[in-house]
């Protein structure tokens, strides 16, 4: 008799009214979730906008779901085109069935279309996606809970998984594999997040990372499983893929670190024209290009030198003088206007505009 043991749902949908509600469903939603906010504040952190990793995700979950499930219903065709089969039952996304490679293979292909169209670059993208996509699997795991599948071998351990008499499944108490992919993927982002901040990963070795370690427990983890698989050697198919990506990852994290080291400076350019600085600096610069005797250049909204500077000892300027002053005949000493250094002071006042207005004068001379 068991002591302890992790027991199974009885099913794995409620119906509310006519609308069936399924865990498996649920896990995949609560994943995708977590995988978006995650990879935006990550993304937001490294410099990027707002929403960007959002609008990505549109194209890259879509793309993502077929691609694990082209993945699962190819290496598993026996499954819904083998004799006394169903193959309508290869669309039965809510019934399980997704294979991980196949769901990163495409969603890849989603997110560089999301990408292209966004100018902003797949790696970086990828880096800050990384962890939150390790935590999705975690999440999504506990959909084979719900769906009673993907065991391990029988055990009388206290964490044991105990699943009920069903299709193609025996009454008894297994190693839950699940639990154990779903902690392990947990440990996976715990690590990216942890060597993304101490080595500052960039140019998509973040998001090689997660998929090396990811390969790593995934190779011990399908030793442990029952269910129908193929093998190669004796070896379960997904363990040979585990082994290949593994070695895929490694190899790119060596060379990236040699050809591009360090991180991304600039993860999303900024293509919104630049907030009219440009245009008010040659505003501003007209006056003095204009007067071409000048002795020296006035900068915009400078307090400009004037040819009553050089007046008598008794005129005495104002701290603003008048930005436009004919060249030819300067006005000194008691012929000086006194109401110049008014005019002067309540056009300086005026700024950009003031300098702007003397243009045209300035112009003719």
């Amino acid at each position: 008799m068991d002591l302890a043991y992790i027991p199974s749902p009885s099913t794995g949908v409620i119906h509310l009214g006519p609308i069936p509600l399924r865990g498996y469903a649920f896990c995949i939603i609560i994943g995708v979730f977590v995988a978006v906010w995650l990879g935006n504040r990550r993304w937001i952190a490294r410099g990027g906008k707002p929403g960007t990793v959002a609008d990505i995700a549109v194209w890259a979950v879509p793309f993502g779901l077929v691609g694990g499930r082209l993945y699962h219903v190819i290496t598993d065709y026996q499954l819904y085109f083998g004799e006394g089969r169903n193959w309508v039952d290869a669309f039965k996304i809510w019934e399980g069935g997704l294979g991980i490679w196949g769901a990163i293979a495409l969603g890849a292909v989603g997110a560089w279309i999301g990408c292209r169209l966004r100018g902003i670059p797949l790696p970086a993208w990828a880096d800050a996606l990384a962890p939150g996509i390790a935590l999705a699997q975690a999440c999504g795991r506990w959909g084979n809970w719900f769906n009673q599948e993907l065991y391990g071998r029988a055990t009388d351990l206290p964490w044991a998984l105990k699943i009920s008499e069903g299709p193609n499944r025996v009454a008894g108490t297994y190693h839950p594999t699940f639990l154990y992919e779903s902690l392990w993927c947990v440990g996976v982002a715990l690590l990216v997040i942890w060597a993304d901040r101490r080595f500052k990963l960039g140019h998509g070795r973040a998001f090689a990372l997660y998929v090396a370690a990811y390969c790593v427990g995934r190779g011990w983890i399908e030793y442990m499983r029952v269910d129908e698989a193929h093998h190669i050697l004796g070896v379960r198919l997904n363990v040979w893929t585990s082994i290949v990506v593994f070695l895929l990852a490694v190899t790119y994290l060596v060379l990236s670190a040699k050809l591009r080291p360090g991180r991304e400076a600039i993860v999303e350019p900024d293509r919104e024209p630049s907030g009219g600085s440009e245009p008010a600096a040659e505003a501003g610069s007209e006056p003095a290009t204009a007067k071409a005797g000048a002795a020296s250049a006035v900068k915009a909204g400078s307090e400009p030198a004037t040819a009553t500077a050089k007046a008598g000892a008794g005129a005495v300027p104002k701290a603003g003088s008048e930005p436009a002053v004919k060249a030819d005949a300067p006005k000194t000493g008691a012929d000086a206007d006194p109401k110049a250094g008014a005019t002067a002071e309540d056009k300086t006042t005026g700024g950009d505009e003031a300098a702007g207005a003397k243009a045209p004068e300035a112009k003719k001379l």
